[in-house]
């Protein structure tokens, strides 16, 4: 059978199929983004409304969690279709937050953070070691001494080969979401590689089927070449690492250099 033709398009412009694929988790990860406060800040008189920052906030599912359980929540994206689905969210739900438009490379906001969090590799899409950087030092000079950022990387395996390949799906009111994404051998060389992420969308009142396809690079990094990146933004120093199922009860316990696939690094603000 010939393979289904998919329309070029970028997924981060179809907020509501995001949202049905990485909803599920938004509840476990909020949970996390507290117990990691309460374990590994250094900030005397931990107080129970935060401030926290999510870089790459996307439609606001965080946000919006975590400003219900009463934290002061701020987040920028640069994909204002992103940010409009995360104002009428904000509004729907009645919640208050506070939204920007601007890059993970370089943004400026009021004020300092007890806490950020960029929970899904998307640290990843910054294609430069100047740019990754500078995000760093940019969340750094934007946490209160003794706040920490919960960095979420997939980390890389030169040595791969083959093709990797996720599954995930969901479904709400009647919209049904299947998302394949794949993603391409890295080049070490480079330090790239290619992702393709695919969407088959249902409807039920609609018996047409939407495809879609977005195809694009992410930098690469092993443990040694991201501890190295940080090393460069002294006021940053990594504290505990865990991975992606986001337990505080089960820190990875391994040698830096032999961390490995998902890892949500712990940055702690040594700064004075």
């Amino acid at each position: 059978m010939p393979e289904p033709q998919y329309i070029a398009a970028d997924w981060y412009d179809s907020p509501h199929y995001y949202d049905l694929i990485f909803d599920q988790d938004t509840v476990v990860e909020a949970d996390f983004v507290e117990a990691a406060w309460e374990k590994h800040s250094a900030i005397q008189g931990l107080p129970k409304q935060l401030r926290i920052l999510e870089p790459a906030c996307g439609s606001g599912r965080m946000m919006k969690e975590l400003a219900s359980r009463g934290h002061r929540v701020t987040g920028f994206d640069r994909n204002e279709k992103m940010l409009k689905a995360a104002r009428e969210r904000f509004e729907s739900a009645n919640c208050r937050g506070t939204l920007k438009r601007a890059s993970l490379e370089e943004f400026s906001l009021k004020g300092k953070f007890d806490i950020a969090h960029c929970l899904v590799s998307t640290f990843k899409y910054i294609l430069t070691e100047e740019g990754a950087v500078s995000h760093l030092q940019c969340v750094a000079n934007h946490l209160r001494p003794g706040g920490i950022y919960l960095l979420g990387i997939h980390l890389t395996d030169y040595s791969r080969e083959n093709c990797e390949h996720e599954r995930w799906t969901g479904s709400d009111a009647g919209v049904h979401v299947v998302c394949n994404t794949r993603t391409w051998p890295p080049d070490r060389r480079t330090r790239l590689e290619k992702l393709r992420n695919r969407l088959r969308v249902r409807h039920d009142d609609d018996p047409r089927e939407r495809l879609l396809e977005t195809v694009w690079n992410c930098r690469t990094y092993s443990a040694g070449e991201f501890f190295r990146t940080i090393a460069k933004v002294p006021a940053l120093t990594p504290v505990a690492f865990y991975n992606f199922h986001h337990d505080i009860e089960r820190p990875l316990l391994q040698a830096r250099r032999q961390l490995s696939n998902d890892v949500v690094f712990v940055l702690q603000n040594t700064s004075n």
